[in-house]
């Protein structure tokens, strides 16, 4: 059921891909004069939308009722500050906080934002899991949370990266690797780590291609992942 199930959505997954760079190519035709660079398509916003609903749509056929699905004002509390908005959020009538999910692109700019993605994304995670840990949702089990990231593929994400080691050696398993490689690493150890339940890391291209470097952190184990976590709350739903 669940390999029929998968492919099932890799046409919405496209679809997805389609309409982040159709709406990527409008925001930026449209910017601003005062806008610089990419900050126009940044600060636009819904570009990842496509993948937002994908994830609504897996849901309500998994038989999550609509009203609790939240992608606007899906703000639950944290630890370390007040609130985090977040992309994606399935809430049981009861309040139990079954699933959370975080959408984020990177389309150039690379040295600029590798490390800012990734300090995003542990700095969400462990300020969820902190608040959960201290009381911060009505339940025992914590809740599934998920993470994904659309990369642009070109020849400078796919190039080895020079590393800076003025006084210690980095780990070798970042050694001659591109940014994709290094986004890749991350979400596995997001995984490992369990900050996060499952990573999915997609490269794309502006043509409108798209894949996966690795099984571990593909669109399948992601949904798979999160189909599990719906199905083991079904009674909660």
């Amino acid at each position: 059921m669940k390999k029929i199930a998968i492919q099932k959505y890799k046409p919405l997954l496209q679809k997805a891909v389609n309409h982040f760079w159709k709406t990527r190519a409008r925001q930026k035709k449209g910017k601003k004069k005062s806008d610089q660079g990419n900050r126009s398509a940044v600060t636009g916003g819904k570009q990842l939308d496509g993948l937002v609903n994908l994830l609504v749509k897996v849901s309500e056929d998994f038989g999550v009722p609509k009203d609790c699905i939240y992608t606007k004002g899906s703000i639950l509390p944290g630890y370390f500050r007040p609130t985090k908005n977040w992309d994606f959020l399935i809430i049981s009538p009861k309040k139990k906080l079954i699933a959370v999910a975080e959408f984020k692109s990177q389309v150039g700019s690379f040295g600029n934002n590798f490390n800012n993605r990734s300090e995003e994304a542990i700095g969400s995670a462990v300020d969820l899991c902190t608040s959960f840990r201290e009381d911060g949702f009505p339940q025992i089990q914590p809740p599934w949370v998920g993470y994904m990231i659309i990369v642009e593929k070109s020849e400078k994400s796919e190039s080895p990266v020079k590393l800076q080691e003025p006084i210690y050696r980095v780990r070798p398993e970042f050694v001659d690797t591109s940014y994709l490689d290094r986004y890749t690493i991350l979400c596995k150890r997001l995984i490992q780590e369990k900050h996060y339940s499952s990573a999915c890391l997609i490269w794309s291209d502006s043509n409108k291609n798209y894949g996966f470097l690795n099984d571990e952190v593909s669109f399948d184990s992601f949904l798979l992942s999160f189909i599990g976590n719906l199905q083991a709350n079904q009674n909660d739903l």
